[in-house]
């Protein structure tokens, strides 16, 4: 069975996909929408709710969409 990413907050998650490229497009509600420079029809959206970590599907399908791997991703995470 392959490796599970570590579970994050969705400040955590901005973070590491900060890491990566991906800069804060814009703000909706308690969304923040990332973009990347050079993958620019691609949109990521992290929920940021105050001590609350995003669910495992929703990390792993951002993860898929900004082409960031399992193994990267976990050496980035607290």
């Amino acid at each position: 069975m392959g490796e599970k990413p570590k579970r994050v907050s969705g400040r955590e998650m901005i973070r590491i996909l900060e890491r990566f490229g991906w800069r804060l497009d814009r703000i909706r509600g308690s969304h923040h929408i990332m973009r990347h420079a050079e993958r620019t029809r691609i949109v990521i959206s992290v929920p940021v709710h105050a001590g609350k970590t995003l669910p495992i599907g929703m990390i792993v399908d951002a993860l898929k969409d900004a082409a960031i791997s399992v193994k990267d991703f976990n050496s980035e995470a607290k």
